[in-house]
């Protein structure tokens, strides 16, 4: 069988319930698999096969959520809202996929792909976390009856104000880039500064223009100062009509904006945990996000406050930085450092861009996967010893994915001693690298990695 989920250790979390029919879904995973490689096997057998998947996962989340009861686990809400978004947003929606296209091979692998991913990523994270060994990133979310609110406003307000039908497909949204992006800050606050509220907009270029830009009648498919002027003035009235919803926020007033490159606002969802950070999807005409921190104080110089004396000025050098920084990133390799080490990370950020590389960041083996989805890199550095989700584990989750098999991994360790070396090369990366090399040294090899296919 060409593709095969593995139980393997690392998943346990020590309770038996929960570890058993861990297991038991990875088996049925590995069945369907089975089934849509065997020809003669047809479309009722899949059918039954993934009725029968689902109901052991709809069991399985009972019983993990009673054990998580019994426990006094508090993390427990966190957990039900991340089961919840699988049973009626995920599922759902790969359910339909599948009607709509008559159980083809596609939808199938989709639909087996997706829940493998997601059984993954949520043992090694979520399911971690219950014994301790793990502190979920998104412990500061709003609770799920507040965000429910929120999407369903944010989802009829941009159905008003453009006719287009959206969904929100993630609750955890991490800042990974997605197409060519505008990022727009607001601050809002009022006498009292803890209501205060930092609100980040994340537009994929094309919704601007397949909004804001259709409306203004303009016949281009690129931005400019009077399209990103009307954006930003649009959002203002989105962002003071969502906030008109919630009585604690429907006081507070605009007291800055800004507009951030890339590399400004990923270092906030570097640096903070946010209380809303929802990823839409508008059915072809582009993502947004919509993210809240709040109470939160940026530090100094982070963007130049847009004001009406300059807001000219400050939108013409923001395109027009923008398209340089673009037209730099176009032609060059795409590299994706994936290390839990904020200071390795930014060290090699540093180290290889500069007109060579565009460098992408991620902190962890699931936010990979979710920075690979939305912008693919030529090449993934990839952490060897990270906790929770480690280097090979993550490289297998890339390597059952069709779509990202055949990037190229590089790994990345501390330690050269034989035996790590031998386990290394055994999972047949494309290479290795030793984090204690010199930085010139590491620079090079990457560059005849790009050169020559091999470091």
């Amino acid at each position: 069988m060409e593709n095969q989920f593995t139980w393997q250790e690392a998943y346990h979390i020590g309770v038996d319930v929960i570890d058993k029919e861990h297991e038991r879904l990875f088996k049925i995973i590995n069945k369907l698999m089975a089934i849509q490689e065997d020809e003669r096997d047809n479309q009722w057998m899949c059918q039954e096969g993934i009725k029968y998947f689902k109901g052991h996962a709809m069991k399985h989340f009972a019983d993990e959520e009673k054990y998580m009861m019994s426990i006094g686990y508090e993390g427990l809400e966190r957990h039900r809202r991340i089961h919840k978004g699988f049973r009626e947003n995920t599922l759902p929606a790969l359910e339909k996929e599948m009607e709509r296209l008559n159980y083809s091979a596609d939808a199938v692998n989709h639909f087996l792909g997706v829940c493998a991913g997601w059984l993954i990523g949520h043992t090694l994270t979520e399911d971690q976390a219950i014994k301790g060994d793990h502190i979920s990133r998104w412990e500061h979310l709003l609770p799920s009856e507040e965000q429910d609110v929120l999407k369903k406003v944010i989802v009829q307000l941009v159905f008003d104000m453009f006719q287009l039908e959206s969904q929100a497909i993630s609750e955890a949204y991490g800042g990974e880039k997605f197409g060519r992006g505008v990022y727009y800050r607001l601050v809002y606050g009022g006498n009292d500064m803890d209501l205060r509220q930092e609100i980040i907009l994340v537009f994929e270029e094309k919704l601007l223009i397949n909004t804001v830009g259709k409306i203004m009648g303009i016949q281009t498919n690129k931005l400019d100062t009077m399209l990103v002027n009307a954006a930003r003035y649009t959002a203002r009235q989105f962002v003071g009509r969502v906030l008109e919803h919630f009585p604690n926020t429907s006081s507070l007033e605009l007291k800055e904006e800004n507009l951030l490159t890339y590399d400004q606002f990923h270092k906030i969802f570097e640096r903070e945990k946010p209380q809303i950070s929802l990823l839409f999807d508008t059915g072809g005409a582009g993502y947004f996000s919509y993210c809240v921190i709040a109470p939160h104080m940026l530090e100094q110089g982070i963007g130049t406050p847009l004001q009406d004396d300059n807001a000219m000025t400050e939108v013409e050098q923001y395109l027009t930085a923008k398209e340089a920084q673009e037209e730099e990133e176009s032609g060059l390799p795409r590299v994706l450092v994936v290390d839990d080490s904020m200071t390795i990370r930014q060290s090699m950020k540093n180290l290889l861009e500069g007109g060579d590389y565009e460098v992408l960041l991620a902190e962890s083996g699931v936010a990979a996967i979710r920075a690979i989805t939305l912008d693919r890199p030529d090449l993934i550095l990839l952490d060897y010893e990270m906790p929770v989700c480690d280097g090979k584990q993550t490289l297998e989750m890339l390597r059952s994915e069709k779509a990202f098999a055949d990037i190229p991994v590089i790994f990345l360790t501390g330690r050269s001693d034989p035996d790590v070396v031998r386990t290394l090369l055994s999972l047949k990366p494309a290479g290795y690298l030793l984090k204690y090399l010199k930085p010139a040294e590491i620079k090079q090899k990457i560059d005849n990695f790009f050169e020559k296919g091999k470091i």
